[in-house]
């Protein structure tokens, strides 16, 4: 029974003696204090929290004294030993409570706390995760770079009403404040929530000194429900029987003008080239990019899909649809990017047409489904062919690197003339799943959900004989295996022995599995990369001294960033533990072919997600920083695009934040970006005027409305 309550409440045997040591110190400690000092009367909460009586408790207290000591004249009164024991058992229950909190933070929270920690310490580490800066002292601040420290003991009451309206209060300039009544559930909290924007710690977005800066307070009658507001962030306090709610300070606008210009690129429709390689609408799209072309954006991006160009049969490829769409693109003097597309679409996020894997292709997959990357179950992945036939010759007589550097050779020859009067401006290869270098490990039609830590992909006879092969070689035949206690598609890193603190991810066997693991998708990255080079290159293009740089798109797998294993970003084929720099190797591969990196993160915040960043030890941000800091140390450019539907300011504003660092000593910034993404829902009215205001921005150039 004792071993079942530990595991519920995460502590073990040494922390509960830790306890009794702590309540044993802390009751000799009462006693000595009871013979010095008078005792002030207390109330223990419903959850085990001392709470300091005060107003009437204060004159209950005084009262009891005059009733029960009137003719001591003023002596001390002497606590009956029950009530003392009674005191005693209440202090001891909190403190058996802070003792267990204290030990799951240190056990499974990652948070460096001492063994005798004290609530002062667990609020000053929330408050370091959460971006502020805690002195010794106990001051705290933010640690944003145009806020000034505030000055101690100066803030004021909150003003509080029965009425549901909006109040002015000053305030400090860190924080606004406001008060909703009413104890709720947590069930009942999160259905009736108020929705906050996430705003990392490093963003230069600051609150104004200025009070009238200030967004008004909510203030809610008791029993009456929040209503849903943007500016209301998620941290609460609870003061008596209320709700206490953090307000996000206002956020300010950095001005851009001046710095430095960042083409803006805008992708098309998925569907703009249907089945048939035709292009659909051609009207309705030369209207649309007519009006991008009236903003100055500097050119688009689209797929070319091999799904689609080479459907039929090996080698004969139909390139029709695009060789119009490009003279389209062309007759407006506008850029191009193409994506290479070696993957199917339809199925995942954002995907709005299915485009399967060419016809023949599928035909040998049914009579040889591990040319499919495939799971521990054995349930194969359609989306993209596995890395494993990279060099089998089981693609009629090609192998799998021989059809991607004939698809790219059809297109160079195809579309010379464009690359001639250098239209054309980046080509990027697809290498995985939505075109991004990564293992499928969370794929959907498996039912994988957010934030699952997925599953490792390398189950296809051909990466089991590749994993045979090294383990040979090691001299553990046995290790020619994957990880038996890995979980499944949305276990949870503490829930399986391979991913937990201290697993088996970072013993002699999960060292050598994982190190294959990760250097296939290297491995794979270099072959194509290699071939990529040798089919665009080209005597006319040097010679012009036009700039055509091939890239690779590199997923954002931010959830479980903040454990020590990093489980997700392990099954993505990223072996990037807390302990490792897991993208050192990618990026010496790219210097290597002088390659550009497509990171698809830009935006970061992903406000209906915030919710689940608590859940999932998500880290966006730091996750987005590591890379693009491992990029631009190594001299690589680096482009972006959102990777979720943007059409607010704040959104672009986080955008341009990201795309051109505040401060940076060497003027690092995006090479170019890419919006996705172009439809009807960005070209109306009040979407597009935000969009054209974040293409001058980006540009470089001074918009009228700036808030500053």
């Amino acid at each position: 029974m004792a071993t079942d309550m530990q595991k519920l409440i995460g502590t073990s045997e040494d922390d509960e003696e830790e306890m009794e040591m702590d309540v044993k110190e802390e009751d000799d400690d009462d006693d000595e204090d009871e013979e010095k000092h008078m005792p002030i009367p207390g109330m223990v909460s419903v959850d085990g929290a001392f709470v300091s009586s005060s107003g009437n408790n204060r004159f209950q207290h005084h009262q009891q004294i005059q009733e029960q000591g009137g003719n001591q004249s003023g002596g001390r009164r002497c606590r009956p030993v029950e009530e003392k024991e009674r005191t005693k058992l209440r202090e001891r229950h909190r403190r058996a409570i802070t003792a267990r909190i204290l030990a799951g933070l240190r056990r499974h929270g990652n948070y460096n706390l001492r063994v005798r920690a004290d609530i002062n310490d667990v609020i000053s580490a929330l408050a370091r995760e959460a971006g502020w800066v805690v002195l010794p002292d106990g001051t705290t601040f933010p640690s944003r770079t145009q806020v000034s420290r505030p000055a101690g003991g100066t803030s004021t009451a909150v003003v509080t009403s029965t009425s549901p309206h909006l109040a002015q209060q000053h305030t400090p300039p860190t924080s606004l404040r406001g008060v909703s009544s009413g104890y709720r559930s947590s069930v009942e909290y999160n259905a009736t929530r108020m929705k906050g924007v996430f705003v990392p710690a490093s963003s230069p977005y600051d609150v104004s000194p200025s009070p009238r800066s200030h967004s008004a307070v909510v203030v809610q009658d008791r029993g009456g429900q929040a209503e849903n507001h943007p500016l209301i962030g998620s941290s609460m306090d609870t003061v008596d029987d209320k709700q206490v709610v953090d307000l996000p300070p206002k956020l300010q606008e950095r001005d851009f003008a001046g710095t430095p210009y960042i083409p803006v690129y805008v992708m098309l429709p998925l569907g703009v080239i249907n089945v048939k390689c035709e292009l659909v609408d051609p009207d309705g799209l030369l209207k649309q990019l007519k009006i991008l072309k009236s903003v100055n954006v500097d050119g688009v991006i689209v797929d070319c899909w091999w799904g689609i160009v080479e459907a039929h049969a090996p080698q004969e490829y139909n390139w029709n649809g695009y060789k119009r769409l490009f003279q389209i693109v062309r007759e407006l003097k506008l850029k191009l990017q193409v994506v290479l597309s070696f993957h199917e679409c339809g199925g995942n996020v954002g995907d709005d047409v299915c485009i399967p894997l060419p016809h023949w292709v599928a035909e040998i997959g049914r009579s040889n489904p591990d040319i499919f990357f495939t799971d521990r179950e054995g349930r194969r992945n359609p989306e993209c062919l596995s890395w494993g036939i990279d060099k089998e010759r089981n693609l009629r007589g090609r192998t799998a690197v021989e059809v991607y550097f004939d698809f790219m050779r059809s297109f160079r020859v195809e579309f010379d003339d464009f690359f001639e009067d250098g239209n054309i401006s980046m080509i990027e290869v697809g290498l995985g799943p939505c075109g991004e270098l990564r293992y499928p490990s969370y794929p959907v039609k498996h039912g994988w959900r957010y934030p699952g830590i997925g599953e490792f992909q390398c189950y296809d006879q051909y990466l089991l004989k590749s994993l045979r092969k090294v383990a040979e070689a090691r001299g553990h035949a046995f290790w020619a295996r994957g990880p038996d206690n890995a979980g499944s598609y949305n276990s949870r890193p503490h829930e399986t022995g391979f991913f937990c603190d201290g697993g088996d991810y970072d013993g002699y066997y999960g060292r050598f599995f994982l190190n294959w693991y990760s250097q296939v998708l290297v491995d794979h990255g270099d072959r194509v990369l290699s071939l990529a080079k040798l089919a665009f290159e080209g005597t006319s293009i040097a010679a012009k001294h036009h700039l055509l740089k091939a890239g690779l798109m590199l997923a954002g797998v931010h959830w479980w960033y903040k454990t020590t294993s990093h489980a997700a970003e392990l099954m993505a084929g990223f072996y990037n533990p807390c302990n490792r720099d897991g993208f050192a190797a990618v990026m010496a591969m790219l210097k290597k072919h002088g390659a550009a990196l497509n990171f698809k993160c830009a935006e970061l915040h992903m406000l209906n997600q915030h919710e689940d960043f608590v859940e999932a030890m998500a880290d966006p941000e730091g996750l987005a920083w590591q890379v693009l800091n491992a990029a631009w140390d190594a001299c690589i450019p680096v482009v972006s695009e959102n990777a979720l539907p943007t059409h607010d300011r704040e959104s672009y504003n986080k955008i341009l934040e990201n795309a051109k660092p505040l401060n940076d000593p060497d003027g690092r910034h995006f090479s170019s970006f890419t919006y996705l993404k172009l439809g009807s829902l960005l070209m109306e009215r009040h979407n597009f005027l935000e969009f054209e205001r974040f293409v001058k921005r980006m540009h470089g150039e001074a918009v009228l409305d700036l808030q500053l």
